[in-house]
């Protein structure tokens, strides 16, 4: 299920319907052809709140429903502007959502056109690492909603492509993601760039100090909503972890695949080149896998993703810039095959299984380098880990160095000495003996008469070797 989706398993109370709060018969009928009939515990009580033009700070774990808490609200305030004008000037930007990852524009602009399908209000998404004049066009067309992130909003307001002066919402998703990303900035910009009056909405998953005071520097008596604890995991999630050798790992995560039978699963690596490594690794073992990163494409990783939700691929290897966003249905398992470097990370990467009431399982492989990561994550989610055996796993020789380190082992075990001398390659040349060069040596060819010839070879000789004849 996505990110914004209600289980029936899950809902607020069974007696609350999204009928209830007055929404718009034109969302109801989307919220129908989606299949939701009752709002989860955030939506619940977000969509009341906003609705009555409040400015809301939200917190909920992933996978809880945050962006219907706020795209439902806002298609229904914004529909006493909605029209059926060809006239860009009947659709102004109303409301804009910022988001830290264009993986994560994309999933809430999807979700805004299902929820507001059936009315004419009109919405598009800006991000970078595309082509801008499809953007352009779309914004030079009209829209009411933009959901932007942050970079490429700024690009087009350089542009003029865009104006935000009639903006009444204001969204910030991920708000804790975007600042670790470094985008306080272009909020402020922003910022600056709307209107005074305007109403505020800042989701996020963790409230950490820094989050706190952004929101007061431009909320208005907030509504704080809360749903779980500060950087709680899901209920739902199923948390393991294996301690193996670092060589190990990768032979880990296909003996996990294969004894296990996982076909969706998405594995976590904190760098990209190790992300692409271990996808083409995974592909040698014969396992269909992708890679997505900040170095790739935008269409790359937007390829990638399609083939990993629609099946065609078994494993996706992400960085950080997936883990917050990637809103997969039904993602079973996610892997950590690196523990992240940032203990919030932890929290946010197997966020991405058990979404909307689902169950998932999340298991984490360390090595001893890995410690000081494991303690900072126990210390933040209040869970003291016990390391389970692998059962089965055989790990194969390495590949490599790791391999002639087992053997080393293997061998001072055993009592044998493991050291072998290196070899150096020698050239014969250096073996010959000395041979006087022929232009050094004394001419040897007979001499004109008068002796001239002699005298001036020997001195070109002399003054070769640093002197001449004394005379």
């Amino acid at each position: 299920m996505s990110d914004n989706q209600t289980s029936p398993q899950t809902p607020a109370s069974p007696a609350v319907r999204f009928e209830d709060f007055g929404l718009a018969p034109e969302i109801l009928r989307a919220l129908e052809a989606q299949g939701y009939t009752h709002p989860t515990p955030i939506q619940a009580e977000a969509i009341p709140i906003v609705l009555q033009g409040r400015d809301v700070m939200g917190a909920a774990q992933t996978g809880t429903g945050k962006t219907a808490s706020f795209s439902l609200p806002i298609i229904q305030l914004l529909m006493q502007h909605a029209n059926a004008s060809a006239s860009p000037a009947r659709h102004p930007v109303r409301a804009l959502v910022l988001t830290p990852t264009r993986e994560l524009a994309d999933q809430v602009a999807d979700n805004v056109k299902a929820y507001s399908r059936f009315t004419p209000l009109r919405s598009t998404v800006v991000f970078g690492g595309v082509d801008m004049g499809p953007q352009t066009t779309a914004l030079r067309g009209g829209v009411e909603i933009v959901i932007a992130t942050p970079g490429r909003l700024l690009d087009h307001v350089q542009q003029k492509t865009i104006s935000l002066g009639q903006t009444q919402l204001l969204v910030l998703d991920e708000a804790d993601r975007m600042l670790d990303m470094g985008f306080l900035p272009d909020l402020q910009r922003i910022i600056n760039l709307l209107p005074k009056q305007r109403q505020n909405l800042m989701f996020s998953a963790t409230f950490s100090p820094d989050i706190k005071k952004l929101a007061s520097s431009f909320l208005s008596d907030p509504v704080t909503i809360e749903v779980a604890r500060s950087n709680a995991t899901a209920d739902k999630v199923t948390q393991v972890i294996y301690k193996v050798e670092e060589e190990a790992k990768r032979d880990a995560v296909v003996h996990l695949l294969r004894s296990r039978n996982l076909k969706q699963v998405l594995v976590f690596s904190n760098t990209k080149i190790g992300a692409s490594r271990l996808s083409r690794q995974l592909e040698q073992d014969g396992i269909k896998a992708a890679a997505i990163h900040g170095d790739k494409s935008q269409a790359e990783r937007m390829a990638a993703l399609e083939a990993f939700k629609n099946g065609s691929i078994d494993v996706l290897v992400a960085t950080d810039v997936a883990a917050r966003g990637l809103d997969i249905a039904e993602l079973p398992c996610v892997i950590n095959y690196d523990l992240p470097y940032n203990a919030e990370d932890y929290v946010h990467r197997i966020g991405r299984t058990a979404r909307a009431g689902a169950s998932g399982d999340a298991i984490s492989l360390y090595s001893d380098k890995d410690e000081r990561q494991l303690v900072d994550i126990e210390k933040l989610i209040k869970h003291k880990f016990v390391p389970a055996q692998l059962a089965g796993f055989m790990p194969q020789p390495s590949r490599g160095s790791g391999e002639r380190r087992r053997r080393e082992d293997v061998d001072t075990r055993a009592g044998r000495s493991s050291y072998t001398p290196r070899k150096e390659k020698i050239d014969p040349w250096f073996l010959q003996p000395y041979e006087p060069s022929v232009s050094a040596a004394e001419p040897v060819a007979p001499q004109p008469a008068g002796g001239k010839s002699s005298i001036k070879s020997k001195v070109k000789v002399a003054a070769l070797l640093g002197g001449l004849p004394k005379r």
